[in-house]
């Protein structure tokens, strides 16, 4: 039998983000998705090492790897529009479920259990997954950031706004990489190396 998961999942790479914005480069979720692994697991890396909590960092980076897959599907939805009301926000997550669902029938059956911690959240991963949201946030803030260096003003607005969203959580991990490594993304290639 022919599985189309990975075929499907390589489309991601064709999906932008951004789409209301003038951006100075586009970015596509693959791209997106992989830097949010990377955020997911230093945010988890910090949860253990720096605050003494045990989260599965490997777990959270695969949950972070896969978070935007049924956007192959959906689309990438403007926040502006997919927070625009609670009926608006319940309705587009019925159909990002519907549409992970879809992605995971793809897969032979006796492999679908391995990927589904990765779609849908459990309470036992609740941790993990509101980690994989502030890595989330950590990657749409250091877009911002990019784009400022560029010159490009039309991202100003979201930076204060993602800013905001990330102080509300109250994670001091996600305190400690904003004071720590956050920094170091307003600066050059030759400010890096040095």
């Amino acid at each position: 039998m022919t599985s189309h998961f990975f075929a499907m999942l390589s489309r991601m790479k064709y999906i932008h983000r951004w789409a209301l914005m003038r951006n100075s480069y586009p970015e596509n979720i693959s791209e997106h998705s992989l830097e949010v692994a990377m955020l997911s697991h230093a945010l988890s890396t910090i949860a253990n090492v720096r605050l003494g909590k045990t989260v599965n960092a490997e777990k959270a980076a695969l949950i972070g790897l896969f978070h935007d897959a049924p956007e192959i599907i959906t689309g990438d939805m403007p926040t502006p529009v997919k927070y625009f009301s609670d009926d608006t926000r319940g309705a587009f997550k019925k159909v990002e479920d519907d549409a992970a669902k879809k992605l995971l029938s793809l897969l032979p059956e006796d492999l679908r259990s391995t990927y589904e911690p990765f779609f849908f959240e459990c309470e036992e991963d609740a941790y993990l997954h509101k980690i994989v949201k502030a890595a989330d946030r950590l990657s749409a803030l250091i877009k911002c950031i990019e784009e400022s260096k560029t010159g490009n003003r039309e991202f100003e607005g979201a930076m204060k706004g993602i800013r905001q969203r990330l102080l509300d959580m109250k994670m001091e991990e996600v305190d400690i990489f904003c004071r720590e490594f956050l920094p170091s993304y307003e600066r050059n290639l030759d400010e890096l190396y040095s």
